[in-house]
């Protein structure tokens, strides 16, 4: 059986997404030192006044010129977190059609680290898009706040899509302007835009860049099907989910070019987000959501 499908089954068998992510969290948090997410603010945020006996490294000078007083900076590391996930919930999205593979996957992996950010007090919101913004909720810490993330987490596999294209560019723009604080931005998407709208998509990561946040990506796709085209050669009826266009043709018809422009695209979107210091996770969904939340915490924690 395939882990995204072992992921379903889970999330079916047990009903209730905040258990199972749970489990998840529990299950490797507990291998690691420290808070995984420990070191990702660390601008500057405002002053305190020095106690004898502190650490004379992080005095202002210059405050201490012009006042005659000590005063030390604080760190934004030092308070809560403050965390926005993005969740792609487009019609590409719900494929495959038989598990909905991406959108669960997504949906678990987005609960996961909303009850780790939960646990550590941190405040987390949720916004989803399609072709513009659906939802956009407050960010807050209280565990109330969180259950109702969970719920709408829960609910987002079972729903019938509309049929929408992705515009993450325009979303993602959107973003920037509304996050006035510095943030942590989580993004799940399989990042589908048309052509002539990739500099748009990477202008819009830079964006948020620009604005300060952090941002992690975390790029969503059945690995074998969307990026390798694993088809048997034999006649097939591809659908575009997000337009409904069709089309008749053998696999090997497009087999070499389609793999060869999903690889430009992956390759020009991995090299993006290392130039924008944009943290860029390859999430294919076959090998599950607690292998690849695994890999990437431990090394975040062991790299702050």
């Amino acid at each position: 059986m395939k882990q995204h499908t072992m992921d379903l089954a889970k999330v079916r068998a047990f009903g209730n997404i905040e258990f199972l992510a749970r489990q998840l969290v529990e299950g490797f948090i507990t291998g690691l030192h420290k808070s995984p997410f420990h070191g990702f603010s660390v601008e500057f945020a405002e002053h305190k006044r020095y106690n004898t006996g502190e650490s004379t490294r992080n005095i202002d000078w210059k405050v201490m010129a012009k006042t005659d007083k000590l005063f030390v900076k604080r760190y934004e590391e030092e308070t809560n977190l403050r965390c926005h996930i993005l969740l792609d919930i487009s019609s590409s999205m719900y494929y495959p059609i038989d598990t909905h593979g991406k959108i669960t996957f997504s949906t678990l992996a987005a609960a996961s680290l909303t009850y780790l950010l939960q646990k550590q007090k941190d405040a987390v919101g949720l916004c989803t898009f399609a072709d513009d913004i659906k939802l956009q909720t407050p960010v807050k810490s209280t565990p109330s706040h969180a259950h109702t993330l969970m719920l709408e987490l829960e609910s987002i596999p079972n729903k019938v899509p509309e049929r929408s294209s992705t515009q993450v560019a325009s979303v993602l723009h959107q973003i920037a302007e509304k996050i006035h604080k510095r943030s942590l931005v989580i993004i799940f998407s399989d990042m589908f835009t048309q052509a002539d709208q990739t500099d748009d998509l990477f202008s819009a990561l830079q964006h948020l860049k620009h604005k300060l946040h952090e941002v992690l990506l975390f790029h969503v796709t059945d690995h074998k099907t969307e990026q390798d085209f694993a088809f048997e050669n034999r006649p097939y009826e591809f659908i575009d989910l997000e337009t409904g266009e069709r089309i008749k043709l053998q696999a090997d018809q497009v087999r070499s070019s389609y793999q060869k422009a999903s690889k430009t695209y992956y390759e020009d979107l991995k090299l993006r987000c290392g130039q924008y210091k944009i943290d860029f996770i390859e999430a294919d969904i076959d090998k599950g959501v607690e292998p690849i939340l695994t890999a990437y915490l431990a090394k975040h924690s062991k790299m702050h």
